[in-house]
C-alpha cells in the first residue's frame, strides 16, 4: 500500500476559470451550448441550465467538477455534459487522479467550512488561491478509486432515502387533499361525489354532514405572545419560543432561548400555552409554519407566534393543524398577510379564517390516517439522518488517511 500525501490542486488537476459571454448571445431556445452562470443552476445531482449561448469563451468539459468561485463559494457539482461557464464558476479537471475521489474531497471541504473565513463565507475566490488549495490523498490511484466507491455508495443510500421521503410526502399531500375535502364515510372509505351528497356552505363545497365555520367560533383560545422582547439568558428557567422554533409540523428546539421566572410569569398571564395547543407563526418570513406544542412544562411565546386551541367538543387540535398545513390553509394564510417592513397575519384575521369542519369523531379518524403517513415519513427521516452521519464519519476517516482501504479487496458497503 502506498503512502498518503498532500498535493496542491494545480498538481492534481487543471483549472478552467469561467468567463461570461456578452448577454446579447444568450437565448432561451435550444441553440448553442448550455450556459451556467453560477451555482444557482445546480440541481440535486447535475446542473439544470435553462439558458444557452451561441458565443463560448470558457468551457467546462464533460465529467469535470464544477466549483462556485463567487458567493456562496464552495458549492460543488458534476458536469454531465459540456457547459459554457460564467464568472461564478470554475471547472476542475483531474489529471491522473480519480474524479470521484476529488469530488468527494471538495464535498468534504465544503461540509467542514473550508471556504469560510472568520465566520463568513468568502465573497469570491480567485484562481491563485484555488490552485494552492491542499488536497490530502493516497498516492495509489486504486486506493483513491476504492475510497470514492465507498463514499459514493453512501451517497446512493442518502439519495434513495431522500427520494422515498419526497415520494411519501407527495402521497401525504394527496391524501390530505382528499381527507380534508371529502372525509371518511361510515364504512371507512373516502367519500366520492358519485356515491355521496356534497353541498356548498359559505362558499366551500363539503359533504352534507359537515359544517363550514369561522375559526373564532370553534376555538376557545386564539392568542399571541408578548409584544415586548424579554432579556434571554443561558440560566433562565423557562423556554422562550419565537418563530425560529416553529417549523412545518414540528418544534425545533436546537436554538431555543430561556428567560427568568418573573418575565415568564408576566408573559404567561397574557398567553398561557398548554400541552397540545396549535402554535402558528403569524409574523415575518416564517408566517404559516405551525405545529403542536408537545412540551409538558410551561413556555413563553413572542408575539410572532400565536396559540390556537379548538373547543374540546367541536374541533380536534390535530385536525386543526392539518387544516393549517394543507395547501388551502397555507394559501389562506399567505393571502391574508399584510405589511411592508414585516409581513404579518393579525389575530382578527385568524379569527375570521373559514374552514370545513367534520363531526369530531371523523376529525379524529382523519387525523389518525394523516399521522400514520407522517409516521412513515419520520422513520425515513431518521434513516436519512443515520446515513448522513455514517457518510460524515466515513469522510472524516477515509479522506484524512486516518483509516486506510485495502485495495486487494473490492470495497463493500451495505445500508439497511
Amino acid at each position: 500500500m502506498g503512502g498518503w500525501r498532500k498535493s496542491k490542486l494545480y498538481e492534481v488537476a487543471d483549472l478552467v476559470m469561467g468567463q461570461s459571454p456578452d448577454s446579447i448571445f444568450y437565448n432561451d431556445e435550444m441553440k448553442g451550448m448550455k450556459f451556467l452562470q453560477g451555482c444557482s443552476e445546480f440541481g440535486e445531482k447535475f446542473p439544470t441550465a435553462k439558458i444557452y449561448t451561441i458565443s463560448v469563451k470558457k468551457i467546462a468539459p464533460k465529467n469535470s467538477i464544477l466549483f462556485s468561485v463567487r458567493a456562496p463559494v464552495g458549492k460543488v457539482n458534476f458536469a454531465d455534459t459540456e457547459f459554457c461557464i460564467g464568472r461564478g464558476l470554475a471547472a476542475i479537471v483531474p489529471k491522473n487522479f480519480d474524479l470521484n475521489f476529488l469530488h468527494q474531497t471538495f464535498l468534504f471541504l465544503e461540509t467542514n467550512s473550508k471556504f469560510v473565513s472568520q465566520g463568513s463565507t468568502f465573497d469570491s475566490i480567485n484562481s491563485s488561491v484555488l490552485k494552492e488549495l491542499k488536497i490530502a490523498h493516497p498516492e495509489s490511484l486504486t486506493e483513491q478509486t476504492c475510497i470514492a466507491e465507498i463514499l459514493t455508495t453512501a451517497d446512493a443510500a442518502i439519495e434513495q432515502t431522500e427520494k422515498l421521503i419526497a415520494k411519501y410526502q407527495r402521497i401525504k399531500t394527496g391524501l390530505m387533499q382528499d381527507l380534508l375535502t371529502k372525509g371518511i364515510d361510515a364504512n371507512g372509505n373516502i367519500r366520492s361525489k358519485a356515491t355521496h351528497k356534497f353541498v356548498v356552505k359559505n362558499g366551500i363545497e363539503v359533504p352534507e354532514e359537515w359544517s363550514v365555520e369561522y375559526l373564532g367560533d370553534v376555538c376557545s383560545k386564539i392568542q399571541d405572545g408578548t409584544h415586548f422582547s424579554p432579556q434571554t439568558s443561558d440560566d433562565g428557567e423557562f423556554m422562550y419560543l419565537t418563530s425560529k422554533n416553529i417549523r412545518l409540523g414540528y418544534l425545533d428546539l436546537s436554538n431555543v432561548e430561556f428567560i427568568n421566572r418573573k418575565q415568564h410569569e408576566d408573559i404567561y398571564r397574557r398567553c398561557a400555552v398548554k400541552f397540545g395547543d396549535v402554535m402558528l407563526t403569524k409574523d415575518g418570513a416564517n408566517t404559516g409554519n405551525a405545529t403542536i406544542n408537545n412540551i409538558q412544562e410551561q413556555v413563553s411565546l413572542l408575539s410572532s407566534v400565536c396559540i390556537i386551541r379548538g373547543k374540546e367538543d367541536v374541533l380536534n387540535n390535530n385536525f386543526l393543524l392539518s387544516l393549517l398545513l394543507c395547501e388551502r390553509g397555507q394559501r389562506l394564510i399567505k393571502d391574508s398577510m399584510s405589511g411592508l417592513a414585516i409581513t404579518r397575519v393579525t389575530l382578527r384575521i385568524i379569527n375570521k379564517f373559514i374552514f370545513p369542519i367534520p363531526p369530531l369523531s371523523e376529525q379524529i379518524e382523519i387525523s389518525n390516517r394523516i399521522q400514520q403517513m407522517e409516521n412513515s415519513i419520520v422513520l425515513f427521516r431518521k434513516d436519512l439522518e443515520k446515513f448522513q452521519s455514517i457518510k460524515n464519519g466515513l469522510m472524516q476517516d477515509l479522506l484524512s488517511g486516518r483509516v486506510r482501504v485495502k485495495t486487494t479487496l473490492a470495497p463493500v458497503l451495505s445500508f439497511s
